[in-house]
């Protein structure tokens, strides 16, 4: 999928997302809501563009939905008490996998029940604000295209709600042991795929199957997207150097084993790294039980390297209790990755977009209606807790949480007063 063009100071020119099937109103009006800055704005979206960004009262009236913002057909949403920001995105999940740590072994492989598994991972992370998200998808081996095919299944399903995008990940490519992984990356590609993937350090050759992976990745005309732990210097050096001609089109990720070079490594070669705050990343803890290096995010934001932050595994074997928030992620990467809040978001949502190939998004007229609305009055607020949501793709509402605190009445609940103990 081709992303718009973007100039460096305003928004995107190109065509648009592609017309939404489920339809959306003329004129979508988000009142009274507050920007990361302080503004209060009211924010007019007509089709799937911000069409104007305003002081509250300023836009025109228009009806209030009755009951909640639960249609989109020339709607007026009241915000207050909720700040407004560019929807996150999922730059780096394993949906195929999803919700498998519960199931029996070995886990059920029907097209169906992966499908099923997909789907419901996607709309978890809708749920949360994600609008935009990207998955691996192991292909070749015993598995063939079939996991492929249900998570494209699953990708037709939610077209209106989120934008799902699946990188193929074959085992081997180099060698005669490879040669089913190669014609299977060409006919993932060709069957939809997003993006060619997979992870050099399991290859016998990393550098040729590096070269393999660029090859099809060019007939193809995609993004390359691709696993390494770095944890060899020398072989982290070689890796980038093979990937730089590919540039700006490579990411790489979690890089969970970076050393002191690293960041100076993937700075040269123009690489743009996905890092994964819940398996302990950001602060060096993942593949390292001595002589931690803390702060590594923040290594790599020194050195000029993009990171973006994603949420890895969804309740698999990798992480039991894994949630798909990505605004829990952005509150890791700023408790433990030594960035600021403002970063931290930002890593989860156009830092985010921006490795999977999207273009960024503003609170401003031109730019996508890809929006989250979370309660609270403040950036840090609403990472801290910001469980009330509502989610806007390309112009339309798609998912809405209202969380609801009571409190037992706490004079039924105190207990007689006694006289301490001598």
């Amino acid at each position: 999928m081709a992303a718009d063009s973007t100039p460096a100071d305003g928004p995107p020119t190109g065509r648009g997302p592609a017309a939404n099937p489920l339809g959306h109103g003329p004129v979508l009006l988000l009142a009274g809501a507050r920007l990361a800055d302080g503004r209060v704005v009211d924010v007019r979206i007509s089709g799937d563009r911000i069409q104007a960004v305003g002081t509250a009262g300023s836009l025109g009236p228009l009806p209030a939905l009755p009951g909640g913002p639960t249609s989109t057909t020339g709607a007026r949403i009241d915000l207050a008490g909720y700040l407004l920001l560019p929807a996150p995105a999922e730059p780096h999940a394993h949906y195929d996998l999803a919700f498998s740590a519960a199931l029996p072994a070995p886990a059920p492989e029907t097209a169906a029940e992966v499908t099923r598994r997909v789907t419901e991972a996607a709309l978890t992370s809708l749920g949360y604000g994600a609008t935009a998200q990207r998955t691996h998808v192991r292909i070749g081996d015993e598995h063939g295209l079939r996991r492929l095919e249900a998570v494209l299944t699953a990708r037709q399903s939610l077209r209106g709600l989120a934008e799902l995008q699946a990188v193929a990940m074959p085992r081997l490519l180099t060698g005669a042991a490879g040669a089913d992984g190669r014609a299977q990356l060409r006919d993932a590609l060709k069957l939809g795929a997003t993006a060619a993937g997979g992870c050099p350090d399991l290859d016998p050759d990393p550098v040729g199957y590096v070269q393999i992976l660029l090859d099809a990745a060019r007939e193809a005309d995609c993004p390359v997207d691709l696993h390494t732990t770095a944890a060899d210097p020398a072989a982290l050096a070689r890796l980038a150097t093979a990937l730089a001609p590919h540039r700006p089109r490579v990411t790489l990720g979690p890089c969970s084993a970076l050393g002191p070079d690293g960041p100076g490594v993937l700075a040269h070669a123009g690489i743009r790294v996905v890092c994964l705050p819940h398996n302990g990343w950001c602060t060096g803890v993942e593949g390292r039980p001595s002589g931690l290096r803390p702060l590594l995010v923040a290594e790599l934001a020194k050195a000029g390297i993009p990171v973006a932050a994603g949420g890895g595994s969804l309740r698999d074997g990798a992480n039991p209790v894994g949630r798909a928030d990505p605004l829990e992620a952005a509150y890791l990467l700023a408790a433990g990755g030594g960035i600021g809040v403002e970063a931290a978001y930002d890593a989860v949502a156009n830092q985010a977009r921006a490795a999977i190939g999207l273009p960024p998004v503003r609170v401003d007229a031109g730019f996508p209606a890809e929006l989250l609305a979370v309660r609270g009055d403040s950036l840090a607020g609403a990472l801290a807790g910001g469980h009330s949501r509502l989610v806007v793709h390309s112009g339309r509402i798609v998912s809405r949480t209202s969380a609801v605190r009571e409190f037992a009445d706490t004079v039924a609940l105190a207990l007689p007063r006694q006289s301490a103990p001598e």
